[in-house]
């Protein structure tokens, strides 16, 4: 998981800063278990307002597929 968009909170902790906040990325033997495996991290992420969407990998999976 790598962040941008965060700041440092009072307690050492680290909190958003606004937009798009955290990429989460996942690696497998191919491409259907590294995007599973990558939300299997969001579902470990929980923040208030917290938003993402579910269909950029499988859009690229759709991309990869097609020039096979």
């Amino acid at each position: 998981m790598f962040h941008a968009g965060t700041a440092a909170d009072a307690h050492g902790g680290v909190m958003t800063a606004g937009g798009r906040v955290l990429t989460v990325v996942g690696r497998g033997a191919t491409y259907e278990d590294a995007i599973a495996r990558a939300y299997q991290g969001v579902e470990r992420i929980n923040f208030e307002g917290m938003q993402y969407r579910s269909d950029i990998g499988r859009k690229a999976l759709g991309i990869a597929k097609s020039h096979a």
